[in-house]
């Protein structure tokens, strides 16, 4: 029997994406903006190219289109009642899509800041347009539009750039030159050199070469220049659970919001292959589809998010503060608030880099899931994270060793130590540490661990090695900012620094700490919303005597019959 693919998004919930909407809903919607019109074939959006925003159609026919192998492909026709837009005119990033005009058109175009406000103020219609924003984008993400990533699937670099854009929830393809002509044929016509892979053709037609994450982003408009000039109520640094809570409480309630992260939205949550004890989800949530519910309710408030945007000093003590960015830009606000988690911690173990982004991995996405089929895996750690990773590759590899040093049920949920005892191709060791890597080149041959206590060791034919022994605070930068940090170097907060201080405040007025960056914090998500929540209400007890602007919403009618 030929097997069947899994129906795609748009064959699932067409109805859900493509929204018709009646006369009474288009003259509610088209208050919130301007008036277009255009001549058959005038292109109303192209890729790559910031457009006008979401578009309302009120006459004519428009084609969406996407680039693919074969030239273009369409994605569908708009006519009266629909509109056209995705997750990235919540923003106002560029298009990811060609939308032309087939006939002459009248339609009605509501810029970010409005279509934000329209979320808002029509609750009911700004539901169903949401939840079609982020259908699209999923839509696109299956489909593979975005920039297109050339190089071997299993390269470090490869996976370095590809986990960089499904982290932060952007569309891309993968091409490998072994197996794929048209990969072959742009190696050739640009004269890319092995040393030069993997190359990334982004949707303007520019060609990059092993690019940073950085130079990645800014091909594409994932980041923008930030005005000097704008005064933020809040800055949040930092947009893991803690980060991304603290700026959608924050912007529902009317402040205005900068999130700056240095690599991606979600932290170490958005890594995890599964959480089940977070409340309200009972069968479970994958912390990638958790964080990216975050995100784009914080895109629906109007936080202004810089991802990848790297904070390297805090200036504070005079009224505002400033932040100094990696890339030389300076950000001023009136708090700050500090959400930059930690950072993985590393074995002690010879050779650890020479593996690390193509058989070392601190992370399971799918990205690695898929790398793991057939092959033997071994895993380090004891805690959820650890757990939740070896019950998620369990059903991916060929067999999986969890090695930890104390017994699971002193450091692990009881939940997940009976779901991997129940697993039939895992083995748990318990008392030893990684003590050698072996392997030619990046690829990794075996893996040798000692017994603690015995000092015996055991070598394993393993190909991937994953590694969960916790993380260290991420607050080296702040060592020139006169934040008191406890002898872990976790930032102080509250009565900690002074009775004065409000909840969360540091030993710096004005600047709040919340998430596992805050010393004696609760390492889980929950407690890292809560977090949130909290540092937003002491941000409005010491924001008091500023005035905040009021967003107008425009209230002119647009005729639409």
């Amino acid at each position: 029997m030929a097997e069947t693919s899994e129906p795609s998004i748009m064959d699932q919930r067409r109805d859900q994406m493509f929204l018709r909407f009646s006369d009474d809903d288009l003259e509610r919607l088209a208050r919130f903006g301007d008036p277009r019109s255009y001549k058959s074939g005038d292109m109303l959006a192209r890729v790559g190219e910031v457009g006008p925003g979401l578009m309302l159609i009120l006459s004519g026919r428009v084609e969406v289109t996407r680039p693919s192998g074969a030239g273009r492909e369409q994605i569908i026709i708009h006519e009266r009642g629909n509109f056209m837009g995705e997750l990235a005119q919540l923003s106002g990033r560029p298009y990811l899509v060609d939308e032309q005009a087939l006939t002459d058109v009248e339609a009605v175009a509501i810029p970010p800041d409005r279509l934000r406000a329209m979320l808002i103020a029509e609750a009911d219609l700004g539901e169903r347009i949401m939840r079609a924003l982020i259908l699209r984008r999923v839509g696109l993400i299956e489909t593979g539009a975005g920039p297109v990533v050339i190089g071997q699937e299993s390269d470090a670099e490869v996976l370095r750039l590809t986990n960089f854009l499904r982290r932060n929830g952007h569309p891309y393809r993968t091409l490998d030159p072994a197996n794929d002509s048209c990969a072959q044929t742009l190696v050739s016509r640009f004269k890319v050199e092995p040393e030069e892979l993997p190359i990334v053709l982004c949707p303007t037609g520019q060609l990059l070469r092993k690019p940073s994450e950085d130079q990645l982003a800014r091909c594409f408009g994932l980041v923008a220049p930030i005005d000097p000039n704008r005064l933020y109520d809040v800055v949040v640094i930092g947009a893991g659970p803690a980060g991304l809570a603290t700026s959608v409480y924050a912007a529902s309630e009317g402040l205005s919001v900068l999130a700056i992260d240095c690599r991606s939205f979600g932290g170490q949550a958005g890594a995890s292959a599964r959480i089940e004890n977070y409340l309200g989800f009972p069968t479970g949530i994958s912390g990638m589809a958790l964080m990216g519910r975050a995100f784009s309710q914080a895109q629906k408030f109007g936080v202004e998010v810089a991802i990848p945007d790297e904070a390297v000093k805090l200036e504070c003590g005079n009224d505002p503060c400033h932040i100094q960015l990696a890339t030389g830009e300076r950000v001023q606000a009136r708090a700050i608030v500090i959400a930059t988690g930690a950072r993985y911690r590393r074995l002690a173990v010879e050779r650890l880099e020479q593996y690390e982004g193509s058989s070392v991995h601190y992370w399971a996405s799918p990205l690695e899931a898929a790398l793991c089929e057939g092959h033997e895996v071994a895993l380090v750690g004891g805690g959820n994270s650890a757990g939740q990773a070896a019950v998620y590759l369990a059903g991916h590899a060929k067999r999986v060793t969890l090695i930890a040093r104390r017994p699971l049920a002193e450091t692990m949920s009881q939940y997940l130590v009976e779901r991997i005892g129940s697993l039939p191709n895992a083995d748990v060791v318990i008392g030893c540490e990684v003590s050698a890597l072996e392997g030619a080149s990046d690829d990794l041959d075996a893996v040798s661990w000692r017994d603690r206590r015995s000092g015996q060791e055991t070598r394993r034919a393993v190909r991937y090695l994953f590694s969960f022994i916790g993380a260290e605070p991420n607050t080296d930068w702040l060592q020139a900012s006169g934040i008191k940090l406890d002898e872990r170097r976790f930032v102080l907060t509250g009565d900690d620094v002074g009775d004065d201080r409000l909840p969360l405040e540091t030993s710096r007025r004005g600047v709040f700490a919340v998430g596992d960056v805050r010393a004696c914090s609760v390492k889980r998500v929950a407690a890292s919303v809560g977090d949130g929540a909290q540092a937003v209400a002491a941000i409005h007890k010491y924001l008091a005597d500023g005035p905040r602007p009021v967003l107008e919403i425009r209230q002119e009618p647009i005729a639409v019959s």
